[in-house]
């Protein structure tokens, strides 16, 4: 097991684990429409299958919500 941090909270996984895996794992919803952080940098949804985790990754999801008009 090793230890990754998503959004803040500490993370037991087994390892290899790669982004779309731990979306997956978190139930993420509407994965379409999530930005993902690895470690501060944004990884690019297309590599999110060859982005392998390693311990003490950290990992933001990020999801922008539209607003209305004042």
């Amino acid at each position: 097991m090793a230890k990754i941090y998503v959004n803040g909270d500490a993370q037991e996984v087994n390892l290899p684990l790669n982004v779309s895996e731990l979306i997956k794992q978190n139930d993420v919803q509407q994965p379409d429409m999530v930005s993902v952080q690895v470690n501060e940098e944004f990884a690019e949804r297309e590599d999110w299958n060859g982005l392998q985790l390693k311990e003490g990754d950290k990992v933001d999801f990020l999801y922008f919500m539209g607003g209305g008009t004042l």
